[in-house]
């Protein structure tokens, strides 16, 4: 089949693009380059031509990935060189994400950086021989321009091509090398949690908060370590960091202190000036970690946060027929960078009064040190002074708390009439398994059922349309197609976000699911001592092109949840509810392959060393019994306190959920609440308080 259309209608650029489910992709369809989607064709188009692939992996969220396309690939010169001696494929990471994964590993191997954009020059076989990330067209920004590098790849390809391919041979053999040099010795799961709190505490800076410097990511798994170490350990310092990272990333500028939801990370230290992108990978990670927050330390500015979190969700990623979109991006223009969330003075005081405006300016720091670099008369909003400070001399006509109220919500108004960054509205079968769960564990704090709802609307229409029991979830749902099954992430993710919600409507509907799903996984994703495969063979539906099929371990958090420490994770979670030691027993025989590889690897081992602490951790399980006020006030008490590995149920959930109850019923009119650990059950308790009490204590329950 030909690649191209037949003259005299040949058409020219990047028309492939033009129907692709990617928005990505679609906004690159109208540039000269002759574009190919990820498939075999590109491929048999280079084999037949003998010319090399030139790949860019990017996403619709990525600031530099805008910048090459709007800069780089719209260079006419740089378009005619690709033109003449390349076949240029175009990947969305959001779409490929396995794609994505060997190609980072590949470019990582001869080049030492990755990220997004990802260039990469390949064989007509798909191995790497050269690449890099970010090229301008000519030289500048410290790099090399893309027109002399496209040149001098032409020219290296026509001239010298076996050297080429050798260097493609050193990748693959560095590769080889690396997974050869892979520790097997075991490692007990004891040394391996306490190695990981040795490194996460010395990696805790002091004096902002979070962990590393610049720049600085939030590690979600690494404060739910830190809160588990101090839960089992009674270690306040574990507390301490813990609390103190999430109040610096609330009230810093990585928090959208006006719309809600989370920014990618933070360019500085001080979380001041974040990178604009809102990801809902992270926003489900951080809306977790500060439920966890909330029940852990009381806080009404934790719960803030988790209103505002999930307000930006469901109002921005929010789809009307159920589900999530992925992203927002960060720019709302060409060339632009951040300014729909960033606010001048003259803008502030043209929109509130000058009261507000003053309270406003003092109480986020306006001017000071979150000023946008390329722009000091533009600021990131964050949180400098306590509020009753900032409100010292000025003349307000409220409370400090309503003046702020209303001028935020002015605010909020008069970004709604900028032109809004783009929201990649593609529905990810693994960006929504982790939102159904936040928001069901967020709707059940806030005792707000409309959000419970909406992750419940999002699950029911994945599994009706991208669930089969003999294949697992899809990756991506268009309408009421599906694409991409065999991805160990989406299954790990959906299925751990089906137990959270299966626990929040009390619903098997949710449970069996999750528990087919993590079936498959245990029977089609093993590989090497026992790890999962990111891509497992016997269900990838795409084409097994540049080594998919090769085995591929996601270990590390990065710095979200690892998909094999997700699994160990929901594997523990449904041995708990199903009082099954089959499930735990999987997770106890996944983690310590997973610990002999990733000994040493600090922060991006918390999922894991999480996972292994709560095997030493019994679960607990508190059931609500009654109607009325004081069944009420029972249900908010459990739901407001934080355990490490918790199921509250409203009532008794019908089976497959399994669990221990006293014998005994309740009388006409009361209400109790049933606090079972493990197969051991206290006496029943009526009061909120004493609820709390025992569930906050690491051994809560005395045999009854």
């Amino acid at each position: 089949m030909s690649d191209r259309p037949p003259n005299p209608t040949r058409r020219t650029g990047g028309w492939r693009l033009a129907g692709a489910p990617s928005g990505y992709l679609r906004s690159a369809a109208e540039q000269a380059i002759e574009w190919y989607p990820w498939g075999s064709e590109a491929f048999e188009r280079a084999r037949g031509s003998s010319r090399p692939v030139l790949l860019d992996i990017g996403a619709s969220w990525c600031h530099w990935c805008h910048v090459m396309d709007e800069g780089t690939y719209s260079d006419p010169d740089v378009a005619r060189l690709i033109g003449q001696h390349f076949v240029a494929v175009k990947v969305d990471r959001d779409q490929h994400p396995e794609v994505d994964r060997r190609y980072q590993r590949q470019v990582g191997a001869l080049t030492g950086e990755g990220g997004w954009p990802l260039t990469a020059f390949l064989t007509p076989e798909g191995e790497v021989f050269l690449g890099g990330t970010y090229f301008p067209p000519t030289d500048g920004h410290g790099r090399p321009g893309f027109r002399r590098v496209l040149g001098e790849v032409a020219r290296l390809w026509k001239e010298e091509p076996e050297r080429l391919r050798e260097n493609a041979r050193g990748i693959q053999d560095a590769l080889a090398r690396m997974r050869s040099r892979r520790s097997s010795t075991a490692v007990a799961l004891d040394r391996f949690v306490d190695g990981v709190r040795t490194e996460i505490l010395s990696s805790y800076d002091p004096v902002h908060g979070g962990f590393g410097t610049a720049p600085k990511f939030p590690h979600p798994t690494a404060i739910g370590f830190l809160l588990w170490d101090a839960f089992v350990r009674g270690e306040p310092s574990s507390l301490d960091r813990a609390r103190e990272t999430l109040l610096r990333m609330a009230d810093g500028g990585l928090y959208d202190q006006v719309g809600g939801g989370f920014h990618r990370y933070a360019v500085d230290e001080g979380w001041h000036i974040p990178h604009f992108e809102k990801m809902g990978v992270d926003n489900a990670a951080l809306l977790g970690a500060y439920v966890d927050g909330a029940q852990q330390f009381g806080e009404e500015r934790f719960a803030e946060v988790v209103r505002g979190t999930v307000g930006w969700i469901r109002s921005v990623l929010g789809d009307p027929e159920g589900g999530f979109g992925a992203s927002q991006d960060a720019d709302n223009a060409p060339g632009d960078d951040g300014s729909y969330f960033t606010w001048s003075r003259a803008e502030l005081r043209q929109v509130l009064d000058p009261a507000e405006a003053r309270l406003v300016t003092r109480f986020f720091g306006v001017g000071t040190e979150a000023r946008m670099p390329h722009d000091p008369d533009r600021n990131v909003l964050f949180r400098l002074l306590p509020l009753d400070e900032a409100a010292q001399g000025v003349e307000v006509d409220a409370p400090p708390t309503v003046v702020l109220g209303r001028a935020l919500e002015k605010l909020r108004v008069e970004r709604a009439r900028r032109p809004p960054p783009t929201v990649d509205r593609a529905l990810y079968a693994d960006i929504n398994g982790r939102l159904i769960g936040a928001l069901a564990r967020a709707g059940t704090f806030l005792g707000e059922d409309d959000v419970v709802d909406a992750a419940r609307r999002a699950a029911d229409r994945l599994l009706r349309v991208a669930y089969r029991p003999d294949r697992g979830v899809a990756h991506r749902l268009d309408g009421e197609s599906v694409s991409g099954f065999g991805l160990l992430e989406d299954q790990v993710a959906f299925a751990g976000g089906l137990l959270e919600l299966a626990v929040a409507v009390s619903s098997s509907d949710y449970l069996a699911p999750a528990v087919r799903i993590l079936e498959l996984v245990d029977q089609e994703f093993r590989g090497e001592d026992g790890l999962l495969r990111d891509v497992a063979p016997g269900l990838y539906d795409c084409p097994p092109l540049a080594g998919t099929h090769d085995p591929s371990y996601p270990l590390e958090d990065s710095p979200h949840l690892s998909a094999n420490a997700a699994a160990a994770l929901a594997f523990r979670r449904t041995g708990a509810l199903l009082h099954e030691d089959f499930w735990t027993e999987k997770a106890r025989a996944l983690l310590p392959p997973i610990a002999s590889r990733i000994a040493g690897a600090g922060l991006f081992a918390a999922g894991s060393g999480l996972a292994a602490g709560l095997l030493t951790t019994d679960p607990v399980t508190v059931i609500v019994e009654g109607t009325g006020p004081d069944a009420a006030a029972l249900l908010r008490a459990a739901r407001r306190t934080w355990h490490p590995n918790v199921a509250v149920f409203a009532g008794r959930p019908p089976p497959p959920f399994s669990f221990p109850v006293p014998t005994g019923t309740t009388d006409a009119g009361s209400s109790r609440a049933l606090l079972c650990s493990g197969i051991s059950c206290a006496p029943p308790i009526t009061e909120p308080e004493e609820l709390r009490r025992r569930l906050s204590s690491a051994t809560p329950t005395a045999t009854a």
